[in-house]
């Protein structure tokens, strides 16, 4: 088994680290099993604690001739919250933190791309607790080509930026749980 694992890691590593040029405009689809959309609080002052939105959707649309024009949406269900400990994940899901039954769904979608090299500066506005406020999202490309098993064309991007959850109405905690938290979106697209 591990002797196949690495002989399809050899084959697939060089198809899948083209440069950002060789990816094809199109639109692409989350690849919801392949993305996450991670959170990091300061947790007592003492350690980071990290959490995350399972099963992820949304869209990219990717113009490589005129990077700017390229769009990304990720929408993340709140009630698939997922901590190490499932009864932080049932708070998480009240009226305290995110209230799930009331907003069932947090977003980011972008309104300007700018790109240099393999880096991007994503502009967009985040919603949250159906507050939406704008926020700047640093990316890297890490990836992209053909998918080995579909052979259709794949690209990932990580992205990361820090927003203060009061502004979203989620204040629960505060100072013994940050204000501050880290967005990370590790994001995989496969073109439609």
């Amino acid at each position: 088994m591990r002797a196949a694992f690495l002989a399809f890691a050899l084959i697939a590593t060089p198809v899948l680290a083209q440069a950002p040029a060789n990816i094809p405009s199109g639109t692409y689809a989350v690849d919801t099993g392949h993305t996450q959309v991670l959170f990091t609080v300061m947790h007592l002052g003492i350690s980071e604690y990290t959490g995350q939105f399972t099963q992820p959707t949304g869209s990219l649309t990717l113009d490589t001739a005129h990077p700017a024009n390229s769009k990304v949406e990720v929408t993340f269900p709140i009630a698939k919250v997922s901590t190490t400990v499932p009864a932080l994940d049932a708070h998480l899901k009240t009226a305290d933190f995110f209230d799930a039954a009331k907003f069932p769904d947090g977003k980011f979608v972008s309104t300007k791309v700018v790109v240099n090299g393999t880096n991007a500066t994503i502009t967009g506005d985040l919603t949250l607790k159906g507050v939406t406020k704008p926020v700047v999202l640093q990316a890297h490309f890490t990836g992209g080509g053909p998918h080995p098993m579909t052979k259709k064309p794949n690209v990932g991007f990580s992205a990361t930026t820090v927003v203060k959850r009061s502004d979203f109405g989620v204040s629960y905690g505060i100072p013994m749980i940050s204000d501050d938290v880290k967005l990370t979106i590790n994001a995989a697209f496969a073109q439609q």
